[in-house]
């Protein structure tokens, strides 16, 4: 009972600081070229910044095109809420939209304070219902975690890479001839890591025109049990590409070779046992490597990955400051102990390992998981940096990533999707080229 009425009490003040009105206007516009085409209803929703991000008001505009010989009577219903699911308000308003012809409806919904806020739109007329989604920020670039770093992070780190070194990583580099064609040449990579376990991964050259020229380097780092293959495409002669299966994944699986759900909570009771202490030093292993090949350019290192390898990009580049450029897509392990209570990925399946352990609570994993929080390392990477981010993310709410950026020091730039969710864009792919490429001063 007394949740339900904080619940209540919560509601109230949601409902007094949202600055509680919201405005409608509404246009015709009939203009049958503009219909000329089309032969369904549908709808279209804008807002007034590209990346849906506002100082306090969102401002929609909310499109209905009606190519049909029928008028089109009903409403249209919002909701919007915050980012744990809490309903802050709902409203509707009727809509008339004649025969071939467009109505248009302007909203002006308030958030409450810095954050993003989900509004559902959903549309009912005498032929057509849909429900559309979308997310705004209010002052993102304010948005903090409210969990602290643990005391002795940057110990437990160092122990790690202690412990790392101690390991001889037997580099072993086999030519694969049937894998490589006229363009680059192909080698499968072997070495030993943390705990004396053998990861592997996949380094592209292009044919070189003279054996002495240096070559700029690509590490693409993996997604959460994703095995990564040879980078063929090879059209650019001044790269390498090294992709890295670290352990648990792709060909680095004989000494992990768990289930997709149990990857993530191997040994996740115990911060030294712990399968990301090891795959982050398997990413530490893979910079030892490339410092080893004298036809990389040293000072032309570029980590990047998308999801859990956006993540392992972030923690690369901040234990270890050989990296030059760091690119992150959507990286989760965002503010972990902000997830609890708000996602499947990775909560359920530390859920269902929690049911298997009896005395073992979730307090007691986010205690471990603080050692691992992405956003703990973000402050410490010093490169170059840039960062994508989907505003309709299930995976890593956009709060949560925003929370990562915002604590970086190093010069960054972020690029934001307000209608993707955990995806990559060909956009931010286009970025990361240019990018790299002016960076490292290839033109």
């Amino acid at each position: 009972m007394a949740g339900m009425f904080a619940k209540l009490i919560f509601f109230i003040a949601a409902i007094i600081l949202l600055n509680a009105t919201v405005t409608f206007a509404q246009s015709k516009t009939n203009d049958k070229k503009l219909l000329a085409d089309e032969t369904e209803i549908s709808t279209v929703i804008t807002t007034t910044d590209k990346n849906a991000f506002f100082d306090a008001d969102a401002k929609y505009t909310f499109e209905v095109k009606n190519p049909t010989n029928d008028d089109q009577s009903g409403k249209i219903t919002y909701t919007v809420a915050d980012e744990n699911g809490v309903k802050m308000r709902t409203d509707s308003i009727k809509i008339s939209v004649a025969k071939n012809s467009i109505g248009k409806y302007n909203f002006d919904i308030a958030g409450n304070g810095p954050g993003f806020y989900k509004v559902n739109f959903m549309i009912n007329t005498n032929d057509y219902d849909d429900t559309l989604h979308q997310v705004f920020g209010v002052k993102p670039q304010l948005i903090k975690s409210s969990y602290r770093t643990p005391p002795d992070f940057d110990a437990f780190w160092q122990k790690a890479k202690d412990d790392l070194a101690k390991v001889d990583p037997k580099f072993k580099v086999t030519f694969m001839p049937k894998m490589s064609n006229k363009l680059c040449n192909v080698y499968l990579v072997q070495m030993q890591s943390l705990d004396n376990i053998t990861i592997r991964g996949w380094l592209t050259e292009p044919v070189l025109d003279h054996p002495n020229k240096k070559l700029s380097v690509v590490l693409g780092l993996p997604g959460y049990q994703i095995g990564l293959n040879p980078i063929m495409t090879v059209g650019d002669p001044d790269f390498a590409f090294f992709t890295l299966n670290v352990r648990g994944q792709g060909n680095s699986r004989e000494f992990i070779n768990t289930r997709h759900d149990e990857f993530v909570v191997h040994n996740i009771d115990d911060k030294n046992k712990y399968v990301m202490r090891g795959v982050i030093m398997d990413c530490i292993r893979a910079m030892d490597f490339l410092y080893t090949r004298p036809e990389i350019n040293h000072a032309h290192i570029f980590v990047k990955g998308g999801s859990m390898g956006g993540y392992l990009s972030i923690t690369t580049a901040a234990l270890d400051y050989r990296v030059n450029l760091c690119s992150a897509q959507s990286p989760v392990f965002a503010d972990m102990r902000a997830l609890v209570k708000r996602v499947k990925f990775p909560i359920q399946s530390i859920n269902i390992y929690l049911k298997t352990q009896p005395g073992l609570t979730i307090d007691n994993i986010m205690d471990n998981f603080d050692y691992f929080d992405v956003k703990n390392f973000a402050p410490k990477v010093k490169c170059n940096f840039i960062m994508s981010v989907g505003l309709l993310d299930t995976y890593v709410p956009p709060t949560n990533d925003f929370a990562v950026y915002n604590s970086m020091t190093a010069k960054k730039q972020i690029m934001v999707f307000k209608d993707l969710g955990h995806d990559v864009s060909p956009l931010y792919t286009k970025l990361e080229q240019s990018w790299m490429h002016d960076q490292f001063g290839l033109y």
